[in-house]
């Protein structure tokens, strides 16, 4: 594998974290890093790293400032490969600067594309930018599409797989009064706060429905979710003739951000190895809409469209953050998203 340099936007975050445990398992050099207001981190990883670049948002007077800073190392770091992992809506200006680059892009938010999908790919498209998924679904997908010639023509739908979170086998009744404590607790991965609630909500199953729409140029309607607890297989691909493609690994996401900096070769990587004989079993089920609504007003907002989907998300990370703070219920979620789209 030839040398690659990295930006990291986001690197004091889980996937940034990740990304540094992997860029160091490659031996890759780190030209730029970025963080929010995690400083106490991000100094620890300028120490470790030696980075050319690397800015906090406490290196600013303002937020704008900020904000016009990262926009411009997105641009202009001139690393080979550009990881985006900017929480929120705030990844989105970022993203669209790294589409510029005509590098690599390492995309491991789903809020540029859930936003403003069809901007983010045709500028991609427009500088020849090439954009790998880091989200483990979509890496599982991307990997299916490869191992069949990437032809998107031959797809008949995409089977995006879900844990089904913490609450899994709760009643509507039991929801109503679930805590934020509670939903942070994930059985399978370890995330920040905010996806982890969405996972929780069955909500980051819909931002991913959305952003697979987007990445793999399909409709929503081929694209079924499918509940699969053990998180093993990331998901699936069906195509014309009936055969269907998966990926499976343990559920780590070095895996997907090794394969998005390494793309198209293989090496070892940090995972430990899958011995489906130890996995005993791999269960699945259709995702509960009535339990969840979320996932079904993600489809909705889907089907209607750039300013529906914006709303969808703007709306969620508000009630996400009321929901951490204990200001909503479970249901209060879904009741701020479904006001948003359908106004």
């Amino acid at each position: 594998m030839s040398l690659k340099t990295l930006t990291i936007l986001g690197s004091t975050g889980s996937i940034g974290r990740q990304t540094l445990e992997v860029a160091e398992h490659l031996g890759l050099k780190v030209v730029a890093l970025t963080a929010n207001n995690n400083i106490d981190l991000l100094n620890e990883q300028k120490e470790k790293f030696k980075p050319e670049i690397a800015l906090s948002s406490e290196d600013e007077q303002c937020s704008s400032a900020y904000k016009d800073k990262l926009v411009d190392i997105a641009r202009n770091s001139g690393a080979d490969i550009i990881v985006t992992a900017i929480a929120g809506t705030a990844g989105l200006a970022p993203a669209l600067a790294a589409c510029e680059t005509g590098k690599r892009i390492a995309l491991a938010n789903k809020e540029p594309l859930v936003c403003d999908g069809v901007r983010v790919m045709q500028t991609a498209k427009k500088h020849g930018t090439e954009i790998i998924p880091v989200d483990s679904e979509h890496s599982a997908i991307f990997q299916c599409l490869h191992s069949n010639s990437g032809k998107n023509k031959e797809i008949k739908r995409i089977l995006l797989t879900a844990s089904g979170g913490p609450f899994r086998q709760m009643s509507r009744e039991q929801l109503e009064n679930v805590t934020a404590r509670q939903a942070l607790k994930h059985p399978n991965w370890v995330m920040g706060q905010k996806i982890t609630i969405d996972s929780a909500t069955l909500m980051n199953k819909g931002l991913e429905l959305i952003e697979a729409m987007h990445l793999f140029d399909i409709s929503p309607n081929q694209i079924e979710v499918v509940v699969h607890p053990e998180s093993i297989i990331h998901s699936m691909v069906e195509f014309t003739d009936g055969s269907i493609i998966a990926q499976l690994s343990h559920p780590d996401m070095r895996m997907p951000i090794q394969y998005a900096l390494t793309y198209p070769e293989r090496t070892e990587s940090l995972t430990k190895p899958l011995d489906i004989t130890q996995v005993g079993k791999l269960t699945f089920e259709k995702p509960n809409f009535e339990n969840f609504p979320c996932l079904h007003l993600a489809y909705e907002a889907a089907s209607l469209g750039r300013r529906a989907c914006s709303a969808l998300n703007k709306a969620n990370e508000e009630a996400v953050e009321l929901f951490l703070q204990g200001k909503i219920g479970f249901y209060g979620i879904s009741d701020m998203i479904e006001r948003a789209v359908r106004n």
